[in-house]
């Protein structure tokens, strides 16, 4: 399916979110149908889902929010302790559009940064969760709690963009488009082909600004901080995501080289946990729409 009609039968709003602040969402599908929120990562915006939109358009509707300090939602100071970029505020941020829809119950899918903001809204917020999908990630604190030397050389990025302000921002704005597409092709390792011209293009406009860069750096700050701290407290407590929950994983990716992620999911599950790997690299929806477009659709209707 080709790029031709562009979310077609798509709405841009922009909705309240959590602390004041303001988050765009595109939404479409069908209206009398169960919702389902899709959660981008980094350095993408929700224009990562069109490929995968037009194909559940008509088993859904589709919520598909731009996750705090990324694309066109706004981006606030990041404060102490980088807190409004912590999961658990930009959960907040998707339970607040939820709120303000009415929308009491939903199914959400999220790739990568956005995986780990559904997880935390699973948490922070389980009634809002009927069933949850992430894609191509471990828990955070995991992935942290593993570090080595492969694991540091794999995701540099993480250790680099963690780094005290300005430094990382400095240096990513040197050639900030170079930077977003090294990272797209998996630093240098393939083609952009698998992205969509506008997409790549709405990446470039929202990422490649001092304020994007210096939100992304946030964001991963907060996930080495307040985000681990956050983690930590919810398994003292004995939290677990209480609704069923699929992982999907890139064959040709770091989580499937360095981790075992249905184990380390099902640790963290108090529902039941299904997966697998698939044939392709970090960027499962954009390499692989119709596949991860099925994977959704079974997934989400059943039961």
């Amino acid at each position: 399916m080709s790029a031709a009609g562009w979310f077609d039968g798509f709405q841009i709003r922009d909705l309240p979110g959590a602390d004041g602040q303001t988050v765009r969402v595109r939404t479409g599908g069908r209206a009398d149908a169960p919702p389902l929120v899709l959660l981008h990562g980094f350095p993408q915006t929700h224009a990562m889902w069109h490929r995968v939109a037009q194909r559940l358009a008509g088993d859904f509707h589709l919520l598909l929010p731009d996750v705090r300090g990324y694309g066109d939602t706004t981006r606030p100071p990041g404060g102490p302790e980088q807190a409004a970029y912590s999961k658990r505020t930009m959960a907040a941020d998707v339970a607040a559009v939820l709120g303000h829809l009415g929308i009491t119950s939903a199914f959400v899918c999220g790739h990568d940064r956005g995986g780990r903001v559904s997880h935390r809204l699973a948490l922070d917020h389980p009634p809002l969760v009927r069933k949850l999908c992430v894609l191509d990630i471990a828990p955070t604190l995991d992935m942290y709690a593993a570090t080595d030397m492969a694991f540091a050389r794999a995701y540099y990025h993480w250790f680099h963009l963690i780094q005290p302000e300005p430094v990382p921002e400095m240096m990513i704005g040197g050639n900030a488009v170079g930077y977003l597409h090294a990272k797209l092709s998996g630093w240098g390792g393939r083609s952009l082909d698998f992205i969509e011209p506008r997409a790549l293009a709405e990446y470039e406009r929202c990422f490649c600004t001092p304020q994007g860069i210096h939100s992304a750096c946030e964001d991963y700050r907060a996930s080495a901080g307040i985000d681990l701290e956050h983690d930590r407290a919810s398994r003292e407590r004995g939290e677990k995501i209480a609704c069923d929950l699929l992982v999907l994983w890139g064959e040709r990716g770091v989580v499937n080289r360095l981790f075992k992620p249905l184990d380390l999911w099902r640790a963290q599950c108090a529902g039941h946990v299904s997966g697998e790997t698939v044939p392709s690299g970090h960027y499962i929806p954009e390499e692989l729409p119709e596949r991860t477009a099925d994977a959704l659709r079974a997934f989400f209707s059943a039961g």
